[in-house]
């Protein structure tokens, strides 16, 4: 995978953009359903040649990078202080599923299995969901630290928004995955925010 910074910021906004929309649904009960679309869209790209195969049209794009700028630019009052606890955890989470064959065989052997329900579903059905849900449960919530999700009890006590929540952290993982495999790392992440963050301007006005 080209290790650019472009890259990096694409993969690093994917983890933002999911960890963003686990917090919303937390929140709120609710998530917009293009918003989620795209977040969902590259846990089923399993084998790209490029991160751009990854990460939708412009329109999905648009709203992971602005996202990202926020995160990581001078404006400390525009940070999300739960998506930078989220997306460091989950940061976290991927290095110990990297060294666990057996987890990364079995999400792989599991998210194989859920394509042939795009099929029948859209990408956001409940039942897509459910699926997405059911592997995160089994696998990367097996690791510790687990992702401590903050929001409103009768939300995440109600299943169809604990399964979206879910979902989005396997999302972010995916994510987490491709920043690890651009070259993204803890020292990138402390000492490159500019770099990301101008990489992030360079994307939007490429298009």
């Amino acid at each position: 995978m080209d290790r650019s910074i472009e890259n990096q910021a694409l993969a690093l906004a994917g983890v933002m953009h999911a960890t963003w929309l686990v917090r919303q649904v937390a929140r709120t009960g609710r998530v917009d359903d293009r918003q989620m679309g795209c977040a969902l869209q590259p846990v089923f790209v399993l084998d790209p040649s490029s991160v751009d195969e990854v990460y939708g049209g412009p329109e999905c794009r648009h709203s992971t990078l602005t996202l990202l700028k926020s995160q990581l630019g001078a404006n400390d009052t525009a940070r999300d202080v739960e998506v930078t606890r989220y997306s460091t955890t989950i940061l976290h989470l991927e290095r110990k599923l990297a060294s666990r064959d057996d987890l990364l065989r079995a999400l792989r052997e599991g998210l194989e299995g859920a394509r042939p329900q795009l099929e029948h579903f859209p990408l956001t059905h409940e039942n897509v969901i459910a699926r997405l849900a059911d592997l995160y449960s089994r696998t990367v919530s097996t690791l510790s630290p687990r992702v401590m999700v903050q929001g409103e009890p009768r939300f995440l006590e109600e299943p169809n928004t604990a399964n979206r929540v879910r979902a989005l952290l396997l999302a972010a993982i995916r994510s987490a995955v491709l920043w690890r495999q651009c070259g993204g790392s803890r020292l990138r992440l402390i000492l490159g925010r500019q770099r990301l963050v101008d990489a992030a301007h360079a994307l939007e006005r490429a298009g």
